[in-house]
């Protein structure tokens, strides 16, 4: 059976990088976040096709995570993704584009866009790192996940507000995602105790996020247990072309609890 999560390939900064790509107008690359068995297709597959429709939507599995290649003792941080991401761009000819970043995604947004703004049009960060906070107990039961259905049943509770959207079927996949091949070192290699050290290693001081002059869509739900609702604000106040929309009855997981509300949002933004 074919795995709707493996797409096209490139290779990008040496990397052999596993990338979804769908639709045509203006770039936009999608982040994900940095869940156990995570992977581009599975954190954005509500949002490609409705982006896709007016967009050339560019969704790539990080190094470290999904079906990209894990290189051998691989130093993962920011200025390895970083240079993972332009290297993307450079191999696919964008030139410019905008940029939605999910949690940890979000961190790298953020990074993305102070250490190349020529690079960066525009920014969507939702339930987004990117500035430092005092690690949740959501966050730490993310990174510290080992592997087990029982374990990542209780994630999933955690990242979901409307808990009808976690079924054990759900649940199954995602565990059968989180012990493939590789997948579980790599995850534990990124993120090791003290995990507020991986919070601050993606956090970009202050006073340059402030610098920031690409407009901004913050997007965050009220009810978020992994990223705390005060980074959209943070956000808010040090980003001056900035807006904010907060879902209620929403936990980390936007794009999938308010799909349809979410991808009107962003492309409304990024289409005006």
């Amino acid at each position: 059976m074919d795995n709707p999560e493996i797409g096209q390939s490139v290779v990008a900064a040496g990397i052999q990088t596993n990338y979804h790509r769908a639709g045509a107008g203006e770039p936009v690359m999608l982040i994900h976040g940095s869940g156990p068995g995570v992977s581009a297709w599975a954190n954005w597959r509500l949002t490609i096709p409705d982006l896709a429709e007016r967009l050339d939507v560019i969704a790539p599995d990080i190094v470290g995570f999904g079906f990209t290649e894990r290189p051998e003792g691989f130093d993962y941080g920011l200025n390895a993704w970083r240079r993972h991401l332009i290297g993307v761009a450079d191999a696919l000819g964008l030139e410019r584009f905008a940029i939605v970043g999910n949690s940890f995604g979000g961190g790298l947004a953020v990074s993305m866009a102070v250490h190349h703004p020529e690079r960066v049009s525009k920014l969507v960060l939702m339930g987004a790192c990117g500035v430092s906070f005092p690690i949740t107990p959501g966050l730490e039961a993310v990174w510290g996940y080992q592997p087990s259905l029982e374990a990542m049943r209780a994630l999933l509770d955690i990242f979901a507000y409307d808990r009808s959207l976690v079924s054990d079927e759900l649940a199954q996949l995602r565990y059968a995602a989180s012990i493939r091949p590789g997948f579980q070192e790599s995850f534990a290699a990124m993120f090791p105790a003290p995990r507020q050290r991986g919070v601050d290693g993606l956090a970009t001081p202050e006073e340059q996020v402030r610098g920031l002059r690409q407009p901004t869509l913050i997007v965050h739900g009220r009810d978020d247990q992994v990223i705390p609702l005060d980074n959209a604000y943070r956000f808010l106040q040090l980003i001056d072309d900035s807006r904010l929309h907060v879902f209620g009855r929403c936990g980390h997981w936007t794009q999938i609890e308010h799909a349809g509300a979410f991808n009107r949002l962003v492309l409304d933004f990024l289409t005006t």
